[in-house]
C-alpha cells in the first residue's frame, strides 16, 4: 500500500506541474542554504527535520487514536496523511501563503524528489518513535525543533504558527 501511495503522490505532483528533480538539473543528498533556489528541491534540507518530527508525532497520535491497529496499518495512515500534506503544500494556495507570511519569500514549492524524500523522513521518524519510549520521542521532538531553530530560525512549530496566525515580530526575527 505504501509504494502505491508514493507512486500516486509523485504522479499527482507531476500532474500539478511540479518538477521531478531540482530545476538546476542535479541531485544532491543535502542542501543547507534556506534562502536559495535549491531549498526544498534536493533529497534533504533543514526542513527534513520537520518531517522526522511529523513521523514522531504521527506515531504517538496513531498509537493513541488507533490503539488496536497494528503499527503497519498506522504507518499507512501516517503516510497517507503526509502524502496529502505534500500535495496540499505544493498547491498554489499554500505556496502563496508561505510566500506572503513566512520566511520562505522565494518559495516555489518542492520538487517531486524532495516531496517523496519528505515522506521517507516522516517514515523514519515513525520508525524511530516505534523503538523509543514515549519520553525519548518527546525529547527528540524538542531537540530537532531546537536544532532547526538555531540553524535556520525556523522549525515545524514556527512554520505552523506563521501559516495559521502570522506574527510580524517572528517574521522580522526570522529575516535576521
Amino acid at each position: 500500500m505504501i509504494p502505491l501511495l508514493l507512486v500516486a503522490t509523485a504522479a499527482i505532483l507531476l500532474l500539478m506541474g511540479r518538477s521531478a528533480i531540482c530545476p538546476c538539473g542535479r541531485i544532491a543528498l543535502w542542501h543547507g542554504a534556506v534562502q536559495s533556489d535549491q531549498n526544498s528541491q534536493q533529497l534533504s534540507d533543514w526542513y527534513s527535520l520537520s518531517h522526522i518530527v511529523h513521523g514522531l508525532l504521527f506515531y504517538g497520535i496513531t498509537r493513541l487514536a488507533l490503539r488496536r491497529w497494528p503499527w503497519t496499518a498506522r504507518l499507512v495512515v501516517a503516510v497517507a496523511i503526509e502524502a496529502g500534506w505534500e500535495i496540499l503544500e505544493n498547491s498554489p494556495l499554500i505556496i502563496d501563503r508561505y510566500r506572503s507570511v513566512t520566511m520562505a519569500w522565494g518559495y516555489t514549492g518542492d520538487s517531486g524528489l524532495n516531496s517523496i524524500s519528505d515522506i521517507a523522513m516522516m517514515m523514519l521518524g515513525f520508525a524511530i518513535a516505534r523503538r523509543l519510549p514515549w519520553w525519548a520521542s518527546a525529547g527528540l521532538v524538542v531537540i530537532l525543533e531546537l536544532v532547526a531553530l538555531a540553524a535556520i530560525r525556523d522549525n515545524l512549530t514556527l512554520n505552523l504558527l506563521m501559516l495559521i496566525a502570522p506574527v510580524d515580530a517572528i517574521r522580522i526575527w526570522q529575516a535576521g
